[in-house]
């Protein structure tokens, strides 16, 4: 069984109640695994964890979210050729657009200690945060977790030794903060939506 399942179970099983008594208990316990931490962290900061076993409940959970958002035949911002089949087949233009609903990407590195989505120009190439969309879909898998910042920077710098990739930013606020505070102050929220594969 693995990880994700354990403490989460499939979109259909786990209720509201039940993932409050799940992040009770992991918090109060010492010593989480970098995937345990992440998903704590990404679920507080309001970002939104889909967590999928296969291509197959990628794809399906990709079509819910643009059902759920009245998101189908839209405009939509994707730069990864890589990811243009899933666009396809959902009948959705991200060739010369204008006023897109979402940013369809991948990520660089889920952040564990922050709970946070580390891009770089491969995925938003030059543009500022303020700039994307209000909306972002990530499809990432387990095995791009990693524990700190530091060591996203260091699987960026052996992945891409001769191309090294500008415009390196992490993105930490999937929500408007009810109260703004300094930690808060020059962030975009974002609504994020997090395709996450199980691929360990």
């Amino acid at each position: 069984m693995s990880l994700f399942r354990k403490f989460f179970g499939t979109a259909n099983d786990a209720s509201e109640d039940e993932d409050n008594d799940i992040y009770g208990n992991l918090s109060s316990t010492n010593g989480l695994s970098p995937d345990e931490l992440f998903t704590l962290n990404f679920k507080k900061n309001g970002g939104k964890f889909l967590y999928c076993e296969n291509l197959t409940e990628v794809k399906n959970h990709f079509e819910d979210i643009l059902e759920e958002n009245d998101w189908f035949e839209s405009n939509v911002v994707c730069f990864e050729t890589k990811l243009f089949s899933m666009l396809d087949e959902n009948k959705l233009n991200y060739k010369d657009i204008e006023n897109p609903k979402f940013l369809f990407c991948s990520c660089e590195n889920l952040i564990a200690e922050e709970g946070a989505v580390l891009f770089s120009s491969n995925q938003i190439k030059q543009n500022k945060p303020q700039e994307l969309p209000a909306n972002i879909i990530i499809f990432a898998t387990t095995s791009q977790i990693v524990l700190s910042k530091g060591d996203g920077l260091q699987q960026i710098k052996k992945r891409y030794e001769k191309n090294f990739p500008s415009n390196i930013t992490t993105f930490k606020y999937f929500e408007k903060a009810k109260e703004e505070d300094f930690l808060h102050y020059g962030s975009v929220a974002k609504n994020l939506y997090l395709l996450l594969l199980e691929d360990f």
